[in-house]
């Protein structure tokens, strides 16, 4: 089973915060209490991730909610595993990573997510990412 980082717990908080928020400013939805919880242990002992096997079923629905509102791959239709490459130049996965993804879990997608997106080194966050930001300043 893969672990979910604490990040993607912050940004679960922050969905449920938005879609649910306190009517009283201390009252909090049941999916917050129950992601709160979990990122409230990871701080107290100091730790980055959760065994997606250990989260409580409360929690964890609550991630789910979160994740299905994340893009599920990274693919940006230039696949250069399919050339030979051990990372695909486009989206940063490796072989295995683009062969197996529809058979892995949510968590072990937001890993390789994670991974590819602290690394930045994948067209889909440096040339693709540059365009676009060169476009929108056309645009303005």
């Amino acid at each position: 089973m893969s672990a979910i980082h604490i990040t993607d717990i912050e940004s679960a908080i922050n969905f449920w915060r938005a879609r649910s928020p306190s009517p009283d400013g201390v009252t909090l939805c049941s999916e917050l209490r129950a992601l709160a919880e979990v990122y409230a242990l990871l701080i107290y002992y100091r730790e980055e991730e959760a065994d997606e096997k250990g989260f409580p079923p409360a929690a964890y629905a609550a991630w789910l909610e979160w994740y299905r509102s994340t893009p599920d791959a990274p693919c940006i239709a230039i696949c250069s595993t399919s050339q030979g490459d051990a990372i695909c130049k486009g989206c940063g996965r490796s072989f295995d990573e683009v062969q197996h993804w529809t058979a892995m879990g949510p968590a072990a997608k937001r890993v390789t997510w994670r991974r590819i997106s602290l690394e930045a080194t994948a067209w889909r966050f440096n040339r693709y990412a540059e365009r676009a930001t060169e476009a929108a300043s056309v645009h303005v």
